[in-house]
């Protein structure tokens, strides 16, 4: 059924964080509904517009990443290209940053 797609061990954490995050932000507010505030993003969200916001972009970073990967292999004399783990936790990094100042 899912032979169409190269399931490694990153994709899979990826994929699995993703759903963890959307399952506590779903319980999150339902405990504790949200509130409308203005961070640095450019207007007013809430806690569901942050998330979704922030995982676009840690989408973009990785498939940015993927696009860059042998480039960067080749400009820094890389015997092989750099991990995706790279760009999952910068991923994750600014996914964070999105969601406490975003």
């Amino acid at each position: 059924m899912l032979d169409w797609m190269v399931w490694t061990l990153p994709t899979a954490v990826f994929f699995i964080c993703i759903v963890l995050m959307l399952v506590g932000m779903t319980l999150w507010e339902i405990k504790r509904p949200t509130t409308v505030r203005k961070g640095f993003l450019p207007m007013a969200t809430t806690r569901g517009d942050r998330l979704f916001m922030g995982l676009l972009i840690a989408a973009y970073i990785n498939l940015g990443f993927l696009g860059i990967s042998d480039k960067l292999a080749r400009w820094l004399g890389l015997a092989e290209e750099p991990t995706v783990w790279i760009s999952f936790v910068a991923s994750m990094l600014i996914l964070a940053l999105v969601m406490r100042k975003g």
